[in-house]
Parts: C-alpha cells; sequence; structure tokens
C-alpha cells in the first residue's frame, strides 16, 4: 500500500462498464513526511474520498480486489482514508 493525496477529480461520461459506479481521482504520491513522490495517479475510489484528503491505495492486480466485480481495468484503487500519521524516530 502506498500513501497519497487527493487532488483532483476525473470525469468521465462514458467508460468500461464494470467500472460504472466508481469515482476516478487524480492521487499525488507522498512519503510520511507528506513529500510528493513522482507524478499524480488515476486511481478509482472505493471509500469515498475527496480532494485534499490523504489516502492509502493499491496498485497492480491487487488493483481490483476492493472493487465489486472480478476483473476491472484499473491499476489503482483508494482503500483508505488516513486520519493521522505518526512517524517516530529510532
Amino acid at each position: 500500500m502506498y500513501l497519497g493525496r487527493v487532488i483532483g477529480t476525473i470525469w468521465a461520461t462514458r467508460k468500461y462498464e464494470t467500472l460504472a459506479g466508481y469515482k476516478m481521482l487524480f492521487v499525488q504520491p507522498i512519503n510520511a513526511e507528506y513529500k510528493n513522490l513522482g507524478g499524480p495517479i488515476v486511481a478509482l475510489d472505493t471509500v469515498g474520498a475527496g480532494p485534499g484528503e490523504i489516502v492509502f491505495y493499491v496498485t497492480a492486480s491487487e488493483a481490483v480486489i476492493p472493487l465489486d466485480v472480478d476483473m476491472a481495468p484499473t491499476d489503482a484503487s483508494i482503500v483508505g482514508i488516513v486520519d493521522s500519521i505518526n512517524v517516530q524516530s529510532m
């Protein structure tokens, strides 16, 4: 799982039928110090996240697991909204 910040919403008038009912969000990958890592990605929202929220997401073949369908063309799915991050140094 990876951390990210939702930075936008994608509106699609047509999309693959198994993706119907899921929001597509732009997610900026971040680290535990909230610093950006690379460029934004598109992820399907399975938890009701919105712009500005910190989320965690899964990628690759695991991205289809949280969906209500057997197979869907997705590379990333949001699976949780982060309430807080506590990083302790050793």
